[in-house]
């Protein structure tokens, strides 16, 4: 709730406050946005190197806390925002000073620090209360990320309707307030189940595993790999049972890195590195083609809080004598979410389970397949949208006065909606995909994968905007995208994106193609729903017995 608190309405506070134009405040969203998604890097490998997931968690919200409350006082005194203008010309407002402006954007970054060391520890936290030895725990473990999302959302939900309006209409004071008070209640109930998790110790630095594996590699460039795996420098399976971890055969995926295992005489570890470390560097190489395919779809996620926001400025917002915030149709990209979970999970899940036999349904890339083509979608319902409503602003005279032109804020539903149900397919299969698929030992570098995918989406939606904004400009043309909406081309722009999106399903087809998803921890999915229907084969036969 409080990041979203934040970030949803974040666009109109930067240009009806801070007096920004379209897209220095667009920008400005995305790229604090995109560095929300980025830090968790960092987060990671601060978990898995040294402190743990759940110190980890404790330190960063702490942070995360201290951010938000400073963020809350830059909005409430009036000597640390630009004075009120009421002007239809942004260019003619007073700009906010570099004190001003320092203040905002540092309480944004301090906010973005804390949020890396939280957003990629407390999900794998979660799931790490599951026993992925245990069937029954296992495969509750299946449906964990779709109820994580789902909880994840209602607290959305929350922040796109009430806390929108709160900002919109009673004050910004209170409106960043109220997620502030939300997030120190949550860490503390967070606090008070303290003893009844199920804590992972810190496996090491997963970074520097991963380069010795790569330099050694490289060192043992023209050393021959024998044609026998056992062969391969291995340490002994009571070594890993005794540190509580897992060791894994050799795979002939990536076949260059297993020179790293190839016994030269040398136990230096930038020399020889064992088949599981080896193994756990080609798990995360792997991914990185996959990461790479859902930048663009995360670039689309980019625009709900920024230029979908921005369209509804532009509409009637009134149902009778209520005014809409056009933040809040954000919310429906919430509630579409949260219905097409429910949906997918309890019904969508078990009927394809009968024609697949795969405990979740369909594969998690089939999942994520599915997202991409719905943002295609999307992009394409957007532009005929725009369309439509610059149509009406020509029709009643105010395309060049930028008024509000009088068609309901509704017609931009279908982006909205539709938008949630690709969240539903493609944001929650990708961070189940990157958790499942990433070494035991990995895990929050793994779920790292997920949001540097949305941080780097955002870092493209800046580059594209600009870029594109400049382009569209030059040699006297009036250009896309202006301050004045009702006078710019988001038809073209979102018909530019449809085709981006078009390119980027190509290209995932082919990057799927060569995946090899990694074996299960027991075994493998087929195991679990073997395990799975003796389970239920047990009761059935105890009652032939008896009766």
């Amino acid at each position: 709730m409080a990041y979203y608190g934040i970030s949803t309405n974040l666009v109109i506070y930067m240009t009806k406050k801070l007096h920004q134009g379209t897209v220095k405040s667009s920008n400005n969203v995305t790229n604090w946005v995109g560095t929300i998604w980025m830090t968790p890097i960092l987060g990671a490998y601060v978990a898995d190197a040294h402190l743990g997931r759940y110190w980890t968690f404790i330190i960063s919200c702490v942070v995360y806390l201290a951010g938000m409350s400073l963020l809350t006082l830059s909005v409430s005194l009036p000597g640390l925002r630009p004075p009120a203008c009421h002007s239809a010309d942004i260019e003619s407002c007073k700009k906010a000073s570099t004190l001003e402006l320092a203040v905002f954007f540092g309480a944004l970054y301090t906010l973005a620090v804390g949020t890396g060391g939280t957003k990629p520890n407390i999900s794998t936290i979660g799931a790490d209360q599951f026993d992925d030895f245990h069937p029954k725990e296992k495969f509750h473990k299946l449906s964990f990320f779709n109820w994580w999302m789902f909880g994840i959302f209602f607290g959305t939900l929350f922040a796109n309707t009430i806390l929108v309006y709160v900002q919109d209409n009673v004050g910004w004071s209170i409106g960043y307030g109220l997620p502030t008070v939300g997030l120190f209640i949550s860490i503390s109930i967070f606090l008070a189940g303290t003893r009844f998790y199920r804590h992972r110790v810190p496996a090491g630095s997963p970074f520097t595993r991963m380069a010795r594996v790569i330099m050694a590699a490289f060192r043992k460039w023209n050393v021959t790999i024998p044609s026998d795996p056992k062969e391969l420098y291995e340490l002994d399976l009571e070594v890993y049972v005794k540190n509580g971890k897992f060791r894994i055969d050799s795979t002939p995926t990536l076949r260059f890195l297993n020179k790293a295992s190839v016994k030269t005489g040398s136990t230096d570890p930038w020399m020889l590195c064992s088949v599981t470390e080896v193994e756990e560097t080609k798990q995360m190489l792997r991914m990185i083609p996959i990461m790479v395919a859902t930048f663009i779809p995360s670039t689309m996620i980019a625009q709900i809080n920024t230029l979908f926001v921005k369209q509804g400025t532009t509409l009637d917002r009134k149902i009778g004598s209520f005014n809409i915030p056009p933040a809040c149709l954000t919310a429906f990209v919430t509630l579409s979410m949260l219905v097409s979970v429910v949906l997918y999970d309890r019904y969508f899940v078990r009927i394809m389970r009968k024609f697949t036999k795969n405990p979740r349904g369909i594969t998690l890339l089939q999942r994520m397949g599915i997202g991409i083509i719905i943002h295609i979608v999307i992009m394409a319902t957007a532009s005929l949208i725009d369309r439509y409503r610059l149509s009406e602003a020509e029709k009643y005279g105010v395309v060049e006065s930028g008024g509000q032109i009088p068609v309901t804020i509704f017609i931009l539903l279908p982006q909205f909606v539709l938008m949630g149900v690709a969240d539903a397919f493609l944001e929650v299969a990708k961070l189940e995909f990157f958790y499942d698929q990433a070494p035991e030992s990995m895990k929050s570098l793994g779920t790292s994968y997920s949001t540097t995918s949305l941080g780097i989406g955002n870092f493209i939606s800046s580059f594209l905007l600009s870029t594109v904004s400049d382009i569209t400009k030059r040699n006297g043309h009036h250009g896309w995208i202006l301050n004045n909406l009702n006078a710019s081309r988001l038809d073209y722009y979102y018909a530019f994106f449809a085709i981006l999106n078009f390119l980027n399903f190509l290209f995932f087809l082919v990057v799927i193609k060569f995946y090899v998803y990694k074996a299960e921890v027991s075994d493998s999915m087929e195991v679990l729903a073997k395990e799975l229907k003796v389970m239920r084969l047990k009761p059935a036969k105890q009652e032939n017995i008896s009766s």
